[in-house]
């Protein structure tokens, strides 16, 4: 499901909201997460998962061209774990 698909199932869902309305929704949401990951804390939706940033310390890795190794630095990396809820729905026979 896309962006686009997911502000288009919640205006079909919902009546009342318009499609900016229901589109004003979905980017807050999403601009929410995305500013609180980078403010270094932890967004937990119950039932569907938990977001989180990971800390990815600095190695050394080969160039598949060249064969030269190269140095990676160390970075952040957003992280999502599925809930216990989400996991199930998923693996229903």
């Amino acid at each position: 499901m896309t962006k686009s698909e997911l502000i288009e199932q919640l205006t079909t869902d919902n009546e009342v909201l318009s499609k900016r309305e229901s589109e004003l929704i979905v980017n807050s949401i999403f601009e929410s997460i995305g500013q609180a990951l980078v403010e270094g804390d932890r967004v937990e939706i119950r039932g569907f998962g938990s977001f989180t940033v990971r800390e990815r310390e600095a190695r050394e890795a080969r160039n598949p061209k060249s064969g030269d190794i190269v140095q990676i630095s160390a970075k952040k990396a957003p992280f999502f774990k599925t809930g216990k809820e989400l996991r199930e729905r998923v693996n229903v026979p």
